[in-house]
């Protein structure tokens, strides 16, 4: 299975522009091989093929990378850790905190971080509103949140004051963007290409402003 995926992995990142390393590729097929054994017991995902887990959570989650700005960075609701470990395997320069309020998502992020040998992750268990870290972050990261009004409000004391929000969004969310509050300001989106998935993705960045 693990040649089979690389080749896959290989093919699929050929239709992007990102340079990712042999080892960096090992580490995410290695993740894949991980998440698929641990999900038999855990019920991490739906998804159960891991070739549909190579196009729905490793690309879906990396073509994210090239947007990403600033060292410190937060995966709020992150699950299993997505978007959040395959963006830590291809920036190991910035230091990524993944945060989930469930104990056995956390388990196997632990043993993950472990078995990858990332240098770069911390792993909290909490429930995002109740966070307080020490130092605040240069970018908030969702996936999961139902809309952006929620993260915004539920995440809004962990940004730092240059830093940003980036929500990872199918269509652009255009009604979503009507109804944020004053404080915070719709800065640009991206269209994201994820080859082999079906449907479109973009990429929201909003900031917050003191009034």
């Amino acid at each position: 299975m693990y040649l089979k995926l690389i080749k896959k992995l290989n093919k699929l990142l050929s239709e992007t522009d990102l340079n990712v390393c042999i080892e960096q590729q090992q580490q995410l097929i290695k993740f894949v091989l991980l998440l698929v054994k641990w999900n038999k017991t855990y019920n991490l995902t739906s998804v159960r093929d891991p070739n549909e887990m190579l196009i729905k959570h490793i690309m879906d989650s990396i073509v994210v990378s090239p947007y990403l700005k600033g060292k410190r960075l937060i995966d709020v609701g992150t699950g299993p850790g997505l978007p959040g470990l395959p963006l830590a395997i291809l920036n190991p320069d910035k230091q990524f905190v993944l945060l989930d309020s469930l104990g056995k998502r956390l388990i196997f992020i632990r043993q993950s971080v472990l078995e990858l040998g990332l240098k770069n992750v911390e792993f909290v268990q909490s429930r995002v509103e109740k966070y307080q870290p020490e130092k605040k972050f240069d970018v908030i990261l969702s996936r999961a949140f139902a809309s952006l009004k929620d993260m915004l409000f539920c995440t809004e004391h962990l940004v730092n004051k240059k830093g940003c929000f980036l929500a990872l969004k199918g269509l652009f969310p255009n009604q979503e963007l009507n109804t944020l509050d004053d404080q915070f300001k719709f800065i640009e989106f991206f269209q994201l290409k994820v080859p082999g998935l079906k449907g479109k993705r973009c990429l929201v960045r909003i900031k917050k402003f003191n009034l």
